[in-house]
């Protein structure tokens, strides 16, 4: 049943990246397209590799296509492409030349440009160029060059004209990583609801799970916040980049509490003891997942929060253990956990931290 769950998690999240890259992919795909058919029909090299090669590497396949991050992979291909060619008609091919291919477009690298994706595509071509040298040899001694640059000038352009937002991969990232977290409570509600451990375990397995789609939103967070330090028509969004960042870290702690709440709560299963009525617990982790789902919702659309974080803050007022479970201190310790992982759902929704903590009753 777990690696049933672990592999529909990672079949969801599969889905939610190739719905996210579909554009981007396409576009470098096309632009790789184009400069190979530059290069072939203006140039008149019969196997223009490189100028594939370019394009597709300097474009990639995300969203996040800073011009200066473009313009870095397009001259590290290029580089690359002319030391490799310049060794190879000067001292041949083998592995001492391909050691000493790669030193000298290292340094070079790093003395035109600190950034490490330039060095790292620099080297790379140059060894597929010494390496393979009759890989796509045509045009003469500089022709895979202009190939590489053809590919790079392409690539920038597309960089450059097509229109772009910042915050579509936070936004989708961000609503499959609380999409996650809504499905896994649900869970965990069905099985308080039943006192079924495989519920339980499925629940810890999907929080487990959710790992994934929470470092790719974090980073996605973190690559639109760079562009928007650069970039003057990202600039205009940091508001919300700097809310969407704010609320992967909350979502972040939301999933690691829910995750004790889920090993608490089979622990309490597993207690000789019987007779523990969850029910009332179970019912505020349901609600507590209906409005991950709404927060999901508006964080996928960048509208307001408002639904998600209004019953978030009926909720708090409600999880008081000692009302809620008088008898059982069982059960009173998970209540103690749903508060934290309430508190953390309304700052991932936008409410102040003091508010949040002020909803809670006081014990």
């Amino acid at each position: 049943m777990s690696a049933r769950v672990a592999v529909e998690a990672r079949i969801r999240q599969g889905w939610s990246r190739v719905r996210t890259a579909f554009w981007p992919i396409m576009q470098a795909a096309m632009a790789a397209g184009v400069a190979f058919w530059l290069a072939h029909e203006l140039l008149g090299h019969q196997a223009p590799f490189f100028a594939a090669v370019g394009a597709w590497v300097s474009l990639g396949f995300s969203a996040d296509r800073d011009l200066r991050r473009v313009a870095e992979l397009a001259v590290g291909v290029a580089l690359g492409v002319a030391l490799g060619d310049v060794v190879v008609h000067v001292i041949g091919t083998g592995a001492w030349q391909v050691a000493a291919v790669l030193v000298v477009s290292a340094f070079i690298a790093r003395f035109i440009d600190r950034g490490p994706m330039l060095t790292t595509q620099a080297g790379v071509q140059s060894i597929v160029i010494v390496g393979l040298p009759t890989v796509a040899a045509s045009g003469g001694p500089v022709g895979r060059w202009t190939d590489a640059v053809v590919g790079g000038l392409v690539a920038l352009a597309v960089a450059a004209l097509i229109p772009r937002d910042v915050r579509r991969r936070p936004r989708a990232q961000g609503r499959t990583a609380v999409e996650e977290l809504a499905a896994m409570l649900g869970v965990l509600a069905r099985g308080m609801r039943t006192h079924q451990s495989s519920d339980i375990e499925d629940a810890l397995m999907r929080g487990r799970a959710t790992e994934p789609a929470l470092a790719e939103w974090q980073d996605a967070c973190a690559a639109a916040r760079d562009l928007a330090r650069v970039s003057p028509a990202a600039r205009r969004h940091r508001t919300e980049l700097q809310w969407l960042n704010r609320s992967a870290v909350r979502t972040d702690r939301a999933v690691r509490n829910a995750r004790v709440l889920a090993r608490r709560t089979k622990a309490t299963l597993g207690t000789p003891e019987h007779g523990h009525d969850l029910s009332t617990v179970a019912d505020i982790v349901q609600r507590t997942a209906l409005a991950a789902e709404d927060l999901a919702a508006a964080l996928g659309s960048g509208s307001e929060p408002v639904r998600a974080s209004t019953t978030l803050l009926v909720l708090a007022e409600e999880l008081d253990p000692f009302t809620l479970a008088p008898d059982d201190w069982q059960v009173q310790s998970l209540v103690l956990l749903i508060r934290s992982l309430v508190v953390d759902l309304l700052e991932a929704s936008g409410v102040d931290s003091a508010q949040a903590h002020e909803a809670l009753p006081e014990i």
